[in-house]
């Protein structure tokens, strides 16, 4: 009880933020969750509904370089708060098109658009802050705690948005949404303070300076950006399967289906977040974080590409999601070791430029495939062929041989990064420090 009541005075500021800002994410997952059921009701098209996730992270690929340089420049607060408040007024125009029955996708394309500039900004300056109001010393269990946070978040937005809209509509969904951030908003004025870096160089230098310092600290730290480029390649394999899913599922099930596998993914990280909240620090953070991506590529897309059962997506989305928060902790705690806490927001976006770049592409990609070659291809195809019998027939088959061919790419990515010398290189730096 001692241990505990320490560490909660230790990790109090951190804790306001990491609850009700987690509570306001709760919110916006369950929102988006049920605008991306809508838009595919609306559009039955794989690529409209990938559009959306496009249209969040194109702006964030794009500009977060250059956030990053203002973030360690502007007040942290004042950031985190102004990015949210846009937000939240995007989501309020939402609500007004929707009761006047005027909500069209391409609305929800300019929104999720100004959504993801707001990311963009906001999360540097959330991330430096994490690192401020936590001991270093609890890195790795703040990172657990965090995962902890999005897969309970994952777990429930199906469940809760599934049961709103059918009782009550989309805008309880939103309504809700607004609410949560009405209280993240006021916790984060008036009950934490973030200190402040010493800033005297940093001030010299202008936007592009700063933001190239990023780029260049990457360049010097060649472990760091090879680790970077494993994750992105990683990322746009994932980003596939995210516009692949949806469609599968609500092509040869239902609603809640889709909201099953979610919550069965929300439980794998869940079980993943307490895990690596539990277990000591590895000997070796990277291969760990090696072990695990392979563990995640050579599971789930496999199943999901043989199986046309709900059970069996289920076991699929659990194998493939257990290891991410354990890799996450391991990547988390190397970047916030190695990068210098001055440096942080810039070197934070350089890496979320190139860690990122690749989601709206595969997302754009996956859609694309699924809408104009891998469904046709099947639709083709004769029953009793060779990949009738492997995939499937009918609507949802094409998305089931797309996930065979990214569970082989995957492998392989993971095999190549594994050799990596420059990625190993960072154990030996670590050791030295010791």
């Amino acid at each position: 009880m001692k241990k505990l009541n320490t560490l909660i005075k230790e990790l109090h500021s951190f804790l306001i933020l990491w609850i009700t800002q987690s509570l306001s994410s709760l919110g916006s997952s369950m929102t988006n969750f049920a605008l991306v059921i809508w838009s595919y009701q609306e559009q039955g098209s794989a690529l409209s509904t990938a559009l959306l996730s496009v249209c969040s992270y194109a702006p964030y690929v794009i500009m977060s370089i250059f956030a990053g340089a203002l973030s360690d420049k502007w007040n942290k607060k004042i950031t985190m708060l102004v990015s949210d408040s846009v937000a939240a007024l995007c989501t309020v125009v939402v609500m007004v098109l929707l009761l006047t029955g005027r909500l069209e996708i391409w609305h929800l394309y300019v929104l999720n658009g100004i959504n993801g500039l707001m990311n963009t900004i906001q999360q540097p300056a959330a991330d430096v802050t994490i690192t401020l109001l936590t001991p270093s010393k609890h890195y790795q269990k703040v990172s657990g705690f965090r995962s902890f946070s999005n897969s309970l978040n994952t777990i429930l937005t199906p469940v809760l948005a599934t049961a709103i809209l059918a009782f009550w509509g989309l805008q309880a969904v939103i309504w809700i949404d607004l609410v949560t951030f009405v209280v993240a908003f006021f916790s984060l004025v008036c009950f934490i303070k973030i200190p402040q870096i010493p800033r005297e160089e940093e001030q010299k230098e202008t936007v592009l300076q700063s933001a190239f310092s990023g780029l260049r600290y990457l360049k010097e730290n060649r472990g760091i950006l090879d680790l970077i480029l494993f994750l992105a390649a990683i990322n746009f394999i994932a980003s596939i399967y995210d516009a692949a899913l949806p469609a599968m599922i609500l092509s040869k099930a239902d609603n809640i289906a889709l909201g099953t596998v979610n919550t069965v993914i929300g439980i794998a990280t869940l079980a993943g977040s307490i895990l690596v909240s539990l277990v000591p620090e590895p000997k070796s953070r990277v291969r760990v974080i090696c072990n695990t991506l392979l563990l995640s590529m050579s599971t789930e897309n496999f199943v999901l590409a043989f199986a046309d059962d709900l059970p069996l997506w289920c076991v699929g989305a659990f194998l493939g999601w257990i290891s991410i928060p354990i890799m996450n902790a391991n990547m988390d705690v190397i970047f916030r070791e190695k990068i210098p806490v001055s440096m942080q927001g810039r070197v934070f976006s350089a890496r979320n430029t190139l860690q990122f770049f690749t989601i709206p592409l595969g997302l754009f990609l996956g859609g694309a495939l699924v809408d104009t070659v891998f469904e046709p291809l099947m639709a083709k195809q004769a029953a009793g062929s060779l990949l009738t019998n492997l995939f499937g027939m009918g609507k949802g088959s094409g998305a089931q041989m797309l996930f065979f061919l990214i569970g082989i790419v995957g492998v392989i990515v993971c095999l190549v990064f594994r050799r990596d010398s420059h990625i190993w290189a960072l154990e030996d730096i670590a050791k030295n420090k010791e």
